[in-house]
């Protein structure tokens, strides 16, 4: 799950060893795929994530989903969308997009405030545009390639840049500096579950749609954040990014990893994300 990384501290050591493991042990088993040329290496590693999911994450969710109402759900997911737009801002504003970073500024007083710490999004009700920008994105936006792409040991795909900019992320989350310790992983905790209720159904789609899960998280990955660094409006290129491939005769939208991301089903890697 491409969030995860973001709101557990301990994982940093993880994070980029995996991604300089990735780099080292992958260039020994390239398949010539200019895109994913660790392809066989990413596979073992999505493997792995998709059974970490399918005996603990998923279950959990499952049950939070279960247990709580729809607009408790809600409530949550908008508190930690608050702590969210800080690091959202401050990207904004590195790409010299000042006033998107203004709008999210007056998001985060709005919905502090009037919103009861987040819990409602009044700043949404209000006209006030929620936007979805992280480090990796910022390093898009000044000319710095997306690099091979990988996949990270319990957080899921990614590139060299988006591992990177997990890196900055972390270190410009709120709940990062959130004492005591204790109370900063609960807080870890409860959003990790409720990401991941998030995106039961975005499972399902995948386990529906995808002749190769694998292969079709990637590429809805790369699509996604691309489409993400040009705000929707990617320029035309030579090679384009693959499409991904459902299955044939599936119905249902294609699925679109991470909001994160934003990201992905955890395990199965996908995604912020």
């Amino acid at each position: 799950m491409p969030l995860i990384s973001r709101r557990f501290p301990r994982l940093r050591a993880l994070v980029l060893g995996s991604v300089i493991a990735v780099m080292l042990l992958g260039g020994c088993a390239s398949n010539g795929n200019p895109r994913d040329p660790f392809e066989p290496l990413n596979r073992g590693i999505y493997q792995f994530n998709d059974g970490v999911d399918t005996v603990l994450f998923k279950p959990l969710a499952e049950v939070y989903e279960a247990v709580l109402p729809q607009f408790v759900r809600t409530g949550v997911g908008n508190f930690f969308s608050n702590f969210q737009d800080v690091i959202v801002a401050l990207n904004n504003l590195l790409q010299g997009k000042v006033t998107d970073a203004g709008m999210d500024l007056c998001r985060i007083i709005v919905n502090s405030t009037v919103g009861l710490l987040g819990l409602i999004d009044v700043g949404t009700e209000i006209g006030l545009e929620k936007h979805q920008e992280d480090f990796g994105q910022t390093l898009g936006r000044w000319g710095l390639g997306t690099g091979p792409y990988i996949v990270i040991p319990f957080i899921g795909p990614s590139t060299v840049r988006d591992g990177v900019g997990l890196i900055a992320d972390w270190k410009t989350d709120p709940l990062t500096y959130v004492k005591p310790t204790r109370t900063r992983n609960a807080l870890f905790g409860v959003f990790f579950v409720n990401r991941r209720a998030e995106l039961l159904s975005a499972s399902k789609i995948l386990e529906v749609a995808a002749l190769d899960p694998y292969e079709f998280v990637r590429d809805a990955y790369l699509q996604r954040r691309r489409n993400m660094v040009y705000d929707g409006n990617p320029p035309d290129e030579d090679d384009p990014e693959p499409e991904a491939k459902p299955k044939p005769g599936a119905s249902g939208p294609a699925l679109a990893p991470e909001k994160a991301p934003e990201p992905a089903a955890p395990a199965t890697g996908a995604s912020k994300p």
